[in-house]
């Protein structure tokens, strides 16, 4: 059975850093894409980024372009989110999810991604 498990969420100052990890276990093979989602209070989930085995292989959403970067260890079977320069607008519990590649068109939408996690909560303050 394939699981996700995401951890490194926690509150921080704005400007500082966080990194998160998922743990990816069951996998039989590689799924064609893996991403980090988001969901603050009251709001959509929203596509952090994401990252895929086919080129060009990684896409970021333009609120955390040049901030936050996706990243991945094979040996590990762990992805990666490094975030940086947080924003109290970072707030939101984020999601690890797994599922086939449908191209770069929808890297962001939700629905394409089979394989959740969790989730682990970020809390960014003033």
């Amino acid at each position: 059975q394939v699981q996700l498990v995401e951890s490194g969420g926690g509150s921080v100052q704005a400007g500082g850093s966080l990194r998160l990890s998922c743990a990816a276990s069951g996998y039989t093979y590689s799924p064609g894409a893996m991403a980090w989602f988001r969901q603050a209070s009251g709001k959509e989930r929203e596509g952090v980024a994401a990252l895929t085995y086919y080129e060009p292989n990684t896409f970021y959403g333009d609120s955390v372009k040049g901030r936050f970067t996706i990243s991945q260890d094979s040996a590990k079977n762990t992805l990666y989110l490094q975030m940086n320069s947080l924003k109290p607008e970072d707030t939101a519990m984020y999601y690890c999810a797994s599922g086939p590649w449908y191209g770069g068109r929808w890297w962001a939408d939700w629905r394409k991604y089979n394989t959740w996690g969790q989730g682990t909560q970020v809390t960014v303050s003033s």
